[in-house]
């Protein structure tokens, strides 16, 4: 019988040895502890698919989106190998940064990731409030980048940040996102002043 895990362990591995370009690569993983995690973390896949980034989930079968994204369960509890050959593989598998989630009091799979994966940028999210201290605690020289309990959204939008020095289209989209937020602003406050207070509630 095949083993699940090690069968993604391998295909990791196997990723990593291949000769690939630059463009067919992912450039950011997300990864949670658990797929109880997905809900929250799914705002990590909303920020990405926003700004035009398009989830692999076949290496030979190529998204048409310049720039891609992975997901992956990896639990470092139950499964501290394939955490291990996550990280490890990250860098010889194109990526450049992670955002990595795990909830309850023990969420240490950020931890974990960006230790192993150093010196690749890491984005912690704590998917519960009391998440918040296990995933912050890092040491000093072990940098670990954290966004508040549940905040995978603006995780991603760190880890775009990131990129986006390097890739001077995705610092465009930044722009063009944070511009249509300020021009969102804008449209609700002239129509709650227009409108009056009650209407506006009205409508809401």
């Amino acid at each position: 019988m095949t083993d699940p895990v090690q069968s993604l362990i391998d295909d990791l591995h196997a990723e990593a040895d291949r000769d690939r370009p630059t463009e067919e690569t992912p450039e950011v993983g997300i990864v949670m502890g658990s797929d109880s995690d997905l809900d929250v973390m799914y705002g990590a896949y909303e920020a990405l698919t926003e700004l035009g980034f398009e989830e692999l989930t076949d290496g030979d079968d190529l998204p048409e989106a310049r720039f891609t994204f992975e997901t992956y369960v990896v639990s470092a509890h139950r499964t501290p190998d394939l955490m291990d050959a996550y990280a490890t593989t990250a860098r010889d598998r194109g990526l450049d940064a992670i955002v990595a989630g795990a909830g309850g009091k023990a969420a240490d799979l950020p931890n974990m990731v960006a230790s192993l994966a150093y010196p690749l940028p890491v984005v912690g999210v704590p998917v519960q409030e009391k998440s918040v201290d296990s995933v912050i605690g890092m040491p000093t020289g072990a940098p670990l980048v954290a966004v508040d309990a549940g905040k995978s959204f603006n995780a991603a939008l760190s880890v775009v940040q990131m990129l986006a020095r390097a890739y001077p289209e995705l610092e465009d989209r930044l722009e063009a996102y944070h511009d249509d937020l300020r021009a969102g602003v804008g449209r609700v406050s002239r129509d709650l002043h227009e409108s009056g207070t009650d209407a506006f509630r009205e409508r809401r």
